[in-house]
């Protein structure tokens, strides 16, 4: 039996940055670790993060002198240095701060491992019932969000594929043909 294609199951496969705001608002309300689903949460929008790439990052993908990130892409993707805005910046010293263990990684179980993939699963889903979604969600939509967002904002789909590690612009170019501003004054 073929399995179905995720847009026949799932209504949408993004967020608008209104509810990517409501999703990491209700993250950080229930648990043991507000903080680090918070910041787990707006690091996977920021950056186009896939879970595989979020639960690797480690304390030393941070330059602290400049601001920016090193993401390492997964599935052969390019990797790239990243800016981090100042609400982030502000959030990951808070959370470095606050870290009991000296592991390397930042997002950490209490083993002092990564954080499990299926933890990030459950996060999200959880946040999600708490922000009142009607639909479910799944930790790639954040990295799909990221992407429409920025296509919504007229940035340059080269530019997007950079940013998102993509190889192959096909990849890119989905977000950009959902934006809803690609066809804003074409007939002014």
């Amino acid at each position: 039996m073929k399995r179905p294609k995720n847009e026949d199951v799932r209504p949408r496969e993004h967020l608008r940055p209104d509810e990517v705001e409501r999703l990491i608002a209700a993250a950080k309300t229930v648990g043991r670790h507000k903080l680090r689903d918070e910041l787990l949460l707006l690091m996977m929008y920021r950056h186009g993060l896939r879970v595989s790439e979020a639960i690797a990052l480690r304390w030393s993908d941070i330059d602290w002198e400049t601001a920016t990130i090193y993401v390492r892409r997964m599935k052969r993707g390019n990797p790239s240095t990243q800016p981090i805005y100042p609400d982030e910046f502000k959030l990951l010293r808070s959370f470095k701060s606050k870290a009991k263990d000296k592991t390397p990684w930042i997002f950490m179980s209490e083993r002092g491992a990564p954080i499990a993939d299926d933890t990030v699963r459950v996060i999200i889903s959880r946040a999600g019932e708490i922000a009142e979604f009607d639909f479910p969600l799944h930790p790639h939509m954040l990295r799909h969000s990221c992407g429409y967002a920025l296509a919504a904002k007229g940035t340059d789909t080269r530019r997007i594929q950079d940013y998102l590690g993509h190889n192959n612009i096909n990849h890119t170019v989905k977000y950009t043909q959902l934006s809803p501003n690609k066809f804003d004054g074409l007939w002014d």
